[in-house]
């Protein structure tokens, strides 16, 4: 996690983007683009992830690593836990920093709990697990960035020394379907914007840019 350099006053809260997508989507590069587009601008930003490293999230990722075993449904409360640590922590928790005025863009939020544990648990359920951790801070915008399950698996493949729970190419066909699901489920409540996430990074980043600061930006973000 990092925070940029503050600039901005802090007068007034700052905004929460959320980044979503299958593993390999290529989160990671857009959010470090958008991060550094906003440190040009004199932006106040920082970034976070999910699961965290606070005491929860390492356990979730010993699990993901298969280091630790459990089952489907205490993955998922361990993830809803995490979240509300995630949220309410006085350290660096993401409502202290959007309270002080800092836009805090994440990777991964609740609609990755959505997508991922609803293949074992129904989605219903891990959405009211959710529930006050969207009730305390819903997102400006979802970026969803889509891509093909196949594209997703070389990417991975390519990327990394070793897969986590989630990473089999059948399991991110499903995990896909349910984040598409989840989207039409709750388009009355949420603002999402998918993106094609096969197009060259750069290509990407410039779509994100436009459509966040066109919708949520203020005067400094068109600058």
């Amino acid at each position: 996690m990092e925070q940029t350099k503050n600039i901005q006053t802090g007068e007034k809260p700052g905004i929460l983007i959320a980044f979503e997508g299958i593993d390999g989507s290529g989160k990671s590069t857009q959010i470090g683009m958008l991060k550094e587009r906003m440190r040009q601008k004199g932006i106040c930003c920082y970034t976070t992830m999910e699961p965290t490293d606070a005491p929860i999230g390492s356990l979730i990722h010993q699990i993901m690593t298969g280091r630790v075993k459990a089952d489907p449904r205490v993955i998922a409360a361990l993830f809803a836990a995490d979240r509300l640590d995630h949220l309410l922590n006085e350290v660096d928790g993401m409502v202290y920093k959007i309270n002080k005025g800092i836009n805090v863009i994440t990777d991964r939020y609740y609609f990755s709990s959505y997508a991922y544990h609803s293949g074992d648990v129904d989605m219903d359920w891990v959405i009211k697990a959710n529930e006050q951790s969207r009730n305390i801070l819903k997102p400006a915008v979802h970026i969803f960035i889509d891509i093909d399950p196949d594209e997703a698996m070389e990417r991975i493949s390519k990327n990394r020394y070793h897969k986590e729970l989630f990473e089999k190419k059948s399991r991110l066909i499903k995990v896909r379907e349910n984040y598409l699901a989840a989207f039409e489920k709750l388009k009355k409540e949420e603002k999402v914007i998918i993106v094609d996430g096969s197009r060259d990074p750069q290509v990407i980043g410039d779509e994100i840019w436009e459509k966040i600061k066109n919708e949520f930006g203020g005067a400094e973000w068109q600058q």
